[in-house]
């Protein structure tokens, strides 16, 4: 049964999360709350590896869960439960894109699905922020203002947005770099 539950949750991610990898992070912290396979908290590691490791976000997240709840074959149908819709909707495409993609209908669609895309990708970028700039437990534990904000993540956030805009710095390096003051920030 559980082949099936990892199967259909991920197929409706992979059906409904339009715009690539971040846009299956709303579904995923959903799934979250949902299942025991992964918590929230684990989200934003996730993402660090999979933005630094080959393959997408949501396949490296759908294997991970499936894995977790499963074992190895969960993390196969996981992963095939993401990937069907896609390819079901790319061989539908293909055959009636080219003929259509100058239809009124078509075009106001494309329009609709990128500000819809857009919001999905803000709110997941919100979610990880939320967790990462901030300790709301520790707060609510102490409820001491600087309690709530990660100071030193708030610095390496800044420092990364500055060598990003600054330095137009590529992204590996980026990530090299945030490993290693994480390790040394750990110390």
């Amino acid at each position: 049964m559980i082949y099936l539950t990892l199967f259909y949750e991920f197929f409706k991610i992979g059906l409904f999360a339009i715009g690539g990898g971040l846009a299956t992070l709303p579904f995923l912290y959903d799934l979250a709350d949902k299942y025991t396979w992964f918590d929230a908290t684990i989200l934003p590691n996730m993402i660090a590896i999979s933005e630094s490791t080959p393959g997408p976000i949501g396949v490296n997240m759908a294997t991970y869960a499936g894995y977790s709840a499963a074992g190895i074959s969960g993390g196969i149908i996981a992963t095939l439960g993401l990937v069907t819709p896609s390819i079901i909707i790319i061989f539908i495409v293909a055959g009636f894109l080219d003929k259509f993609k100058e239809n009124v209908y078509v075009k106001s669609a494309f329009y609709g699905l990128r500000p819809t895309v857009a919001a999905l990708i803000g709110l997941a970028g919100l979610e990880v922020l939320k967790v990462t700039i901030f300790n709301i437990s520790q707060y609510t534990l102490t409820k001491q203002i600087l309690d709530l904000f990660n100071l030193k993540a708030i610095l390496l956030f800044i420092a990364f947005w500055f060598a990003t805009k600054k330095f137009k710095c590529h992204p590996i390096i980026l990530i090299i770099c945030g490993a290693i003051a994480g390790i040394i920030f750990s110390l």
